[in-house]
């Protein structure tokens, strides 16, 4: 493999020229959740090891980014959406009888760079609504328990614990939903970084049932990853990511 593969692979032409791109995506039977999972697993045994490499690769890239205080970790929300862009790239390459090389996690930095980055941001921005309610009512429980000092207080602060975990979690669903097929629909149908966090959230709102479903398959999934030192997760995370893209290619297109 030469130099320029590893880094700056290939990349494919727009999903779109494939077939009768679906606008908003169409809703499938709750039973394709399990469908893409075993997608994503079929594209994973493919080249394992790649896989693997490429995970370690992301990982020690968030890691090196993050040792830089504060700049660090808004650079790794900014850019986690242009190393996914990357890797969808990688999982069509692969799904249409290609390789996936290392370099696919750089690919999001040759295509579409900027609207990626422009989603990166509004994913920030998104995330900082998402946790400012919740500092919010579980400092404010601190700061009452603080203040009175009693057993009644102590008490409250674990009710607005548990307040602040359920708004966070309540405020996440739709910015996951907005963000599950927008690095797709960008790198793959050229759309604006906001039409793609658009169609993105009324795709996965069709097919709320299905996403259910995948939802508790992969937390039933995780627990088994865990077991072995958390080892499992080496093949469930790539395991995720793929089955985003086994997704976006069975909602947005006919079947």
């Amino acid at each position: 493999m030469s130099e320029t593969n590893l880094y700056m692979p290939p990349v494919a032409p727009p999903a779109a020229a494939d077939g009768d791109f679906i606008a908003d995506g169409r809703a499938v039977d709750a039973g394709r959740s399990w469908e893409w999972i075993a997608d994503g697993f079929a594209l994973f045994k493919k080249q394992p090891g790649t896989w693997i490499l490429m995970l370690i690769v992301l990982l020690v890239c968030w890691v090196l980014m993050g040792l830089v205080p504060i700049i660090g970790g808004l650079a790794d929300l900014l850019l986690m959406q242009v190393f996914v862009g990357g890797v969808m790239l990688g999982c069509r390459a692969l799904d249409s009888g290609g390789e996936l090389e290392i370099g696919h996690v750089f690919a999001g930095f040759k295509q579409n760079t900027s609207n990626l980055m422009v989603l990166g941001l509004l994913a920030l921005v998104a995330w900082v609504v998402v946790v400012i309610p919740t500092i919010l009512i579980i400092g404010g429980g601190s700061f009452l328990a603080m203040m009175r000092g009693d057993a009644a207080a102590i008490g409250a602060l674990g009710l607005t614990f548990v307040l602040g975990m359920l708004v966070m979690l309540a405020l996440s669903v739709p910015v996951y939903m907005a963000l599950w097929f927008a690095p797709s629909l960008i790198v793959f149908n050229e759309m604006a970084p906001v039409a793609a966090m658009k169609m993105s959230f009324i795709a996965c709102l069709k097919n709320i049932i299905p996403f259910l479903l995948y939802g508790v398959i992969m937390l039933a999934l995780s627990f088994i990853a865990a077991i072995p030192l958390g080892l499992g997760f080496l093949v469930l995370v790539p395991v995720i990511v793929a089955s985003v893209y086994t997704a976006y290619r069975d909602i947005f297109f006919p079947g």
